[in-house]
């Protein structure tokens, strides 16, 4: 049986300086995880996979990722990994971690 579909956000690295970047509603890239388009249909879910895949001078490894609204509204991955991804490498502070 398959599974049931849930709702998805499109994630990647960005080509030039492997930051994660999310897909946005207007189809555009941001690094910022409250920008992200969560996709509630798997066609248009899968379809805007396609298009990613086809950004190879942008950015690399697209793929989708559980998503859901919490209780304030934002968007939010339902997977830790994400919540760490967004905060950039855990080496040592830079990049996201000096912005915050």
């Amino acid at each position: 049986m398959a599974r049931a579909f849930t709702p998805k956000m499109l994630t990647a690295n960005d080509l030039f300086d492997g930051d994660v970047i999310y897909m946005t509603a207007s189809g555009e890239w941001s690094r910022h995880l409250s920008d992200v388009a969560i996709f509630e249909e798997e066609a248009a879910a899968n379809a805007a996979l396609s298009e990613a895949n086809q950004q190879h001078d942008r950015l690399i490894g697209p793929y989708l990722v559980d998503a859901r609204y919490s209780a304030d509204g934002t968007p939010e991955a339902t997977h830790f990994r994400e919540e760490f991804r967004s905060r950039g490498p855990s080496n040592y502070p830079h990049g996201k971690q000096t912005e915050a």
